[in-house]
């Protein structure tokens, strides 16, 4: 292989903080062999110069639809990230030849509908060809996805059984989704009016486990009381596709946390009276977003004026001043864990993420335990990327609290 990583996407606004991280390790480490890949070459010149790296990086130029030149980027790397999205418009082509030539792949994806269907198509395809495809390497969803894993590890190191339920809690949350995301999150919507069975797809907790349906999930969609860390919760609008990552993860560890696992995902409101009004109002807020989205005309004038595009972001001082915070707790028996990040989780954090995912999986993920097939980054990598997580991507992973 010519190359351990090519980055494809990277002119664009997550891909180039993406280069940046890539770069940094290639500078503070052994030497790291890996190409930027995108559809212009001035661009990919111009990100090359802006992150300090030398013109001796190659880079590679290729359209998302271009099978040939896809075909043949695929075949000179050991691993493919890519940040062009939304997937179900533009990655067809890339994971399916990453699939085939045996090419390691992760991304950004939190497009559940496109995901379920590429669990069904790649992963006999993967496993003979031995490529680990690895799906939400991103803010969607590492810190929730490793967060019930570094949880679940600890209760069966300290009870010898797993938790029976977790819930994760959004505490903290500063800084904004990117326009990529919200672009995937609208062509779900527009997907699902075309075709009325991905919309079952995506109130399904389980559409990433074919085969398999577990118990009946908890109520994500109302105000709740927490009992367990004494606060009102409203809806937490990313619990779809992480509560889908997280069953996955169980299903891909043959159960390990038990085929009558649940897991619920809110954000948090706040105590008393005022956080049970600030829940109410959070759901009822939640629905009626739902509803207008629903519109196309609504989504138009939001993607027209109001929302960010893709390609757009915040400052880097904006960036670095985000963060998140998000509590675990477990039950049966009780445990609680923290997750935090040090970065704002839309960009910041989830650039570093995706690297930081793409370097475990290249470097420290056993083959004999990852083999060829379609992951997620809790059963791929585990406690291997919990670590390097913290060691290289601002992360925290803490146990906070045994009180029930």
């Amino acid at each position: 292989m010519t190359f351990d990583i090519v980055l494809f996407g990277a002119t664009g606004y997550t891909g180039r903080l993406v280069a940046e991280v890539l770069q940094s390790v290639d500078s503070a480490t052994q030497p790291l062999r890996w190409a930027m890949a995108g559809r212009s070459l001035e661009k990919l010149k111009s990100v090359r110069t802006d992150i300090g790296a030398p013109e001796s990086l190659p880079l590679l130029v290729a359209e998302a639809t271009d099978a040939a030149a896809i075909a043949e980027l695929v075949r000179q790397t050991r691993l493919v990230i890519t940040t062009v999205g939304p997937y179900q418009r533009y990655g067809d082509v890339l994971v399916d030849a990453c699939a085939r030539e045996g090419t390691d792949y992760v991304d950004l994806c939190g497009e559940s509908t496109w995901m379920a269907t590429k669990v069904r198509q790649l992963g006999e395809t993967a496993k003979r060809s031995g490529a680990r495809i690895v799906f939400s390497c991103g803010f969607d969803s590492v810190p929730f996805d490793l967060g019930v894993v570094f949880l679940q590890t600890e209760a069966l190191r300290r009870f010898g059984q797993p938790l029976g339920a977790v819930q994760g809690v959004m505490r903290v949350m500063k800084g904004g989704f990117s326009g990529g995301t919200i672009a995937s999150a609208m062509a779900t919507i527009e997907a699902s009016e075309r075709d009325p069975r991905l919309a079952a797809t995506m109130q399904d907790p389980f559409a990433l486990t074919p085969g398999f349906e577990g118990p009946i999930q908890p109520d994500g969609a109302s105000a709740k009381f927490l009992d367990s860390i004494g606060v009102w919760s409203g809806p937490f609008v990313m619990a779809p596709i992480n509560t889908k990552n997280v069953h996955r993860t169980n299903h891909l560890l043959d159960y390990l946390w038990g085929r009558d696992f649940t897991y619920e995902e809110r954000m948090q409101a706040g105590k008393g009276e005022q956080g049970r009004r600030r829940a109410v109002k959070m759901a009822r807020n939640a629905r009626w977003q739902n509803r207008l989205l629903g519109f196309p005309p609504v989504r138009w004038c939001l993607q027209r004026w109001v929302l960010p595009k893709p390609g757009e972001g915040p400052t880097a001082q904006q960036r670095e001043s985000g963060q998140f915070e998000i509590v675990f707790v477990g039950q049966a028996p009780s445990l609680r864990a923290v997750v935090t990040g040090d970065r704002d989780p839309g960009y910041g954090s989830t650039a570093r993420m995706l690297a930081q995912s793409a370097l475990c999986l290249l470097h420290e993920a056993d083959r004999s335990v990852t083999a060829g097939g379609v992951w997620t980054p809790g059963a791929s990598m585990g406690m291997l990327l919990v670590q390097r997580l913290r060691e290289h991507a601002g992360l925290t992973f803490e146990i906070e609290s045994t009180a029930a």
